[in-house]
């Protein structure tokens, strides 16, 4: 009989998942909370060459192909407009293909509707409330009464997972990171950027950053400070008025467009909190398993969100090939991935605080900025984007 896999969430680590699974000889089947599909969600994120590679080696980057833009490098800026350094978002891939950026609701529909394409079946409006072990494998059970048993149980249900904490019911939860995140799409105007590159601005009391479309588009985002978390619903209840007069009093200050480019969005601007996962305790039990934003997330200043998920997802399928004793393959899944991704977590929380410093650690900051940007555009990261997978290689048992 064929095994089988039922995947908690559609976001990016889902469908990745389950094609990785379907290619390992397992029916995985896709259990999204949300009743139709999330073409509305988010704003922009990038895909760094690192996920192009890993959706490579299950013969899914083609589904990616075409969207968004490339996006090969970083100019980063103080406040006053002073270069402060540049560095590459990663060496190209063999045939020259870098990290690009594109809508989050691009990216989401094209993963899915490529599981759709190779027979992998989604389905909406399944809000999973409760996970256990039974004869057989793991029961999931949802908020509309309905409920599935498969095999293996894999939550790729984001930073707040309901698999993680059928897992471990004492799981720390999200930690706050100091920033919030706000962002939007400006109509092409001068703003003295190279198009492709990303330009970055330490400002004196919040970060911007935008990159220039192909299409003169100017694509951009904030880091408004905040110590403090956020209460439940007060981001939300805040008006588009209140956002902008709010940001242009943060950037006035600065010798940058971020001001202009601001004032000329359309539409409604509105922010979100910051949240990452350190280290979550325990990654599988009982035939239940998390990856992506569920084992460990990143804030979105590393700008490896996308392709941590994806890398988990294609790395789990191989272990579950090669070892189809599930605690075997979560553990082999968790050798191969907790001090990577860990890793990552760690980077993208001090690029976060770094966003966030107080007026003695931002003059110390712009100061050793450029030695540690000529430093990281030599060889730093190389670890972060040279990563590959080797799918037909057979993964040992830890």
């Amino acid at each position: 009989m064929t095994p089988t896999a039922a995947v908690i969430g559609a976001g990016v680590a889902g469908p990745v998942a389950a094609m990785a699974l379907q290619r390992a000889g397992i029916d995985a089947t896709v259990h999204e909370a949300h009743p139709a599909v999330a073409d509305d969600v988010g704003v922009f994120l990038t895909l760094q060459v690192n996920g192009v590679s890993a959706l490579r080696a299950i013969d899914a980057a083609d589904a990616v192909t075409g969207l968004g833009f490339a996006t090969p490098a970083m100019r980063f800026r103080s406040g006053t407009g002073k270069l402060l350094g540049a560095v590459s978002t990663g060496a190209p891939l063999a045939d020259g293909t870098v990290g690009v950026t594109l809508r989050r609701a691009d990216l989401y529909r094209a993963l899915r509707d490529e599981a759709l394409r190779r027979g992998i079946r989604i389905e909406h409006g399944r809000r999973l409330v409760d996970a256990r072990p039974v004869a057989g494998g793991v029961r999931a059970e949802f908020a509309d009464g309905s409920a599935v048993t498969a095999d293996v149980l894999v939550g790729a249900d984001g930073i707040r997972s309901r698999v993680r904490q059928a897992i471990d019911p004492a799981a720390a939860p999200a930690r706050y990171v100091p920033v919030l995140n706000v962002g939007g799409y400006a109509p092409p105007q001068e703003t003295g950027a190279r198009p492709g590159e990303y330009e970055m601005v330490f400002g004196k009391r919040a970060f911007f950053g935008f990159a220039v479309a192909p299409d003169g588009a100017v694509w951009w985002f904030a880091n408004p400070p905040r110590r403090d978390e956020p209460a439940p619903g007060e981001l939300a209840a805040m008006t588009d008025a209140q956002w902008r007069a709010w940001l242009h009093d943060l950037f006035a200050v600065d010798n940058t467009r971020a001001c202009a480019i601001i004032a000329s969005t359309p539409g409604e601007i509105s922010g979100w909190a910051t949240y990452d996962l350190p280290s979550v305790r325990r990654w599988h039990r009982d035939g239940m398993v998390v990856i992506g934003d569920a084992a460990h997330a990143t804030s979105p200043a590393s700008g490896q969100g996308a392709s941590m998920a994806i890398e988990d997802a294609v790395e789990l399928g191989r272990c579950l090939r090669d070892h189809p004793d599930p605690a075997t393959a979560f553990a082999a899944y968790e050798r191969l991935r907790r001090a990577r991704v860990e890793r990552v977590v760690a980077h993208g929380a001090r690029s976060s605080n770094a966003k966030a410093a107080g007026p003695v650690a931002r003059v110390l900051r712009d100061a050793v900025l450029p030695l540690f940007l000529r430093r990281q555009a030599k060889q730093a990261t190389k670890w972060l984007h040279d990563h590959q997978i080797p799918w037909e290689d057979r993964v040992v048992a830890p």
